[in-house]
């Protein structure tokens, strides 16, 4: 979370938001600013008295070129999901402080960058480390198997619906709009993901939201939060390494280190379930996730160039028409094609 360099102006519904959880009072409005990183919600840093906190509310038009729209309710799911996650995994959360249901925003405790710098930064800057990326998976696997096949949490977060409309419609249906002949493939991905019912997913596991702290990362914008496949969580991670092979030419290998790294330490802790059957869902969910980064509704902005999006279009439709049951299969295909 770093601040924008749009000017700060005060904002009334975060004023409110902080008011109303017994944060600010009143009086002169505290000196606040909008943060930069989000397409799907406002967050402000907010100066008070007992130091910053950062607020972030809800949008239900998203920031992006094409109409997507989601419930403003999934806000409330993600204060929840802090709350849970935090029960297995305490430094990997920011504290949370308030959640507004009726104005859809949360109030937690900020993290200054210099701290906690975001994962997207360093990797954007050449500080590609392995342990950090097994730190993630590590992490990542604790939170399903302290929350996998729990019926009390799976109650809580029965957010089929909005998972659907987040991720699984604009990823993969939205994917097989533009690639039809793939649209059996692509629906099936659809169908199983949402059948498998195991543990607590985050939903949106990419280095933009994650921070690597002193004590290990920190994982922030579980606006998804879903009971369901942990394989998504998985393959959405991976997928986003994969992509920044393609980013930084020069240090695809140190990408390849860390995908190995993540995939490895998160297997290693999925105790909740059999490994080879994880990473073969994971594994089929790759490909599709690969293509929707350049072919759905929320492409990723830094390959801009046709020949980048033509070698992810042609590793991803490969492996949805010749499913892979392990996760080195892509990983070795994709070596090849962005060899330097």
């Amino acid at each position: 979370m770093a601040p924008s360099n749009k000017p700060p102006v005060a904002d009334g519904t975060i004023l409110a938001v902080l008011r109303r959880a017994g944060l600010l009072e009143f009086g002169p409005d505290p000196s606040m600013a909008p943060l930069t990183g989000g397409v799907s919600s406002d967050i402000w840093r907010v100066e008070l008295p007992g130091g910053p906190v950062a607020v972030k509310r809800a949008l239900p038009k998203l920031k992006v070129a094409q109409d997507w729209r989601a419930p403003v309710e999934r806000n409330a799911y993600e204060a929840a999901w802090m709350q849970e996650a935090r029960r297995f995994a305490p430094r990997a959360v920011p504290r949370l402080l308030h959640q507004d249901a009726i104005l859809g925003a949360l109030v937690m405790a900020y993290l200054e960058p210099r701290d906690h710098p975001l994962w997207k930064r360093l990797l954007m800057d050449g500080q590609i480390l392995a342990y950090h990326a097994g730190a993630v998976g590590a992490t990542l696997a604790a939170i399903h198997a302290g929350t996998a096949r729990r019926p009390e949490v799976a109650q809580r977060f029965a957010t089929d619906k909005i998972f659907h409309e987040i991720r699984l419609a604009p990823y993969l249906l939205a994917t097989a709009e533009v690639h039809p002949d793939l649209g059996r493939q692509l629906r099936s991905l659809v169908r199983t993901t949402a059948a498998n019912r195991i543990a607590l997913v985050h939903g949106d596991v990419s280095p933009k939201n994650i921070l690597i702290g002193p004590r290990g990362p920190v994982l922030l914008d579980a606006e998804c939060a879903w009971y369901g496949d942990p394989a998504f969580d998985l393959a959405f991670c991976l997928n986003h390494l994969l992509l920044k092979c393609l980013w930084r030419r020069r240090d695809a290998a140190a990408y390849l280190a860390a995908f190995d790294a993540l995939a490895e330490a998160y297997l290693a802790g999925a105790v909740w379930e059999r490994r080879d059957r994880l990473e073969e869902r994971a594994a089929a969910l790759l490909p599709g996730l690969l293509l929707a980064r350049v072919d759905g509704k929320s492409p990723v902005e830094y390959l801009p160039g046709q020949d980048d999006r033509e070698k992810v279009r042609k590793v991803g439709r490969h492996f949805l028409q010749h499913v892979p049951d392990r996760l080195a299969a892509i990983r070795a295909a994709w070596a090849e094609e962005t060899a330097v």
